[in-house]
C-alpha cells in the first residue's frame, strides 16, 4: 500500500514542541541572496492547511502553517525581493519574487480576529523545536486544486494515522476565538 505524502515535514512524522524555543530564522529557498526572515518568539496553531491560497512545497498537498505575533517578525535580508502576492486577499502573503516562496502573511485590517498574528511556515528553517502540528484545516479544499474526491477518506485516515484531527474549517478552538470576537465587536 502507498502511503499518503500529504507534506515532507509531517510525512514521517514530526517531533513535539520544544517549550523552551523561543524563535529562529526562516530562509526562502533561493540559492543565493535568499530573503531571511527572524521569528523571536515560538509560533502557535501549526497546521496543516488545503485551501488554494497557502504556499505548499513542491510536490505537497497541504502547506504547514502557523502564526506567531507580527511583532516578533522582522525581514533581515534581502527584503527588496518581496511581493504581495494577492494585495485583495485577507492575509497579506509576502513572497520571494525570484522563487515563489511565501514568508509570513500579515493581516492589516484591525478588525480581524487574527489581526496582530502573522502566518508563517516553519519548515523554511534550519532551527528545531517550533511548534508541532495539531490538526489539519481545510482538508476539503484540496479538491479544488485538483485532488480526487475519492481520496479524501485515505487522506482523512492518514492525518489520523499521524495524530492531526482533520477539520473542513480551522480547529474547534481556532472558530471560537473567531466567534469571541465576533460577539464582542457586535456589543460594541
Amino acid at each position: 500500500m502507498n502511503i499518503i505524502k500529504l507534506h515532507p515535514s509531517i510525512d514521517n512524522g514530526f517531533p513535539e514542541t520544544q517549550e523552551s524555543f523561543h524563535g529562529g530564522v526562516l530562509n526562502c529557498q533561493c540559492k543565493s541572496d535568499k530573503v531571511s526572515v527572524k521569528l523571536s518568539a515560538q509560533t502557535a496553531h501549526n497546521h496543516a492547511c488545503g485551501c488554494s491560497k497557502c504556499w505548499k512545497p513542491e510536490g505537497a498537498l497541504f502547506s504547514q502553517v502557523a502564526v506567531v505575533p507580527r511583532e516578533n517578525v522582522a525581514v533581515i535580508a534581502n527584503q527588496e525581493k518581496l511581493v504581495i502576492v494577492d494585495e485583495s486577499a485577507a492575509i497579506q502573503r509576502y513572497a520571494c519574487q525570484a522563487c515563489g516562496t511565501h514568508m509570513y502573511g500579515r493581516i492589516e485590517n484591525e478588525s480581524h480576529p487574527f489581526y496582530g498574528l502573522d502566518f508563517v511556515h516553519t519548515e523554511l528553517s534550519d532551527d528545531k523545536g517550533w511548534s508541532a502540528p495539531q490538526f489539519a484545516a481545510f482538508v476539503s479544499s484540496i479538491i479544488e486544486t485538483g485532488t480526487d474526491p475519492k481520496d479524501m477518506e485515505a487522506i482523512r485516515a492518514r492525518f489520523n494515522q499521524l495524530g492531526l484531527p482533520t477539520y473542513d474549517c480551522l480547529s474547534p478552538a481556532l472558530m471560537d476565538a473567531i466567534a469571541t470576537h465576533i460577539a464582542a465587536q457586535n456589543k460594541a
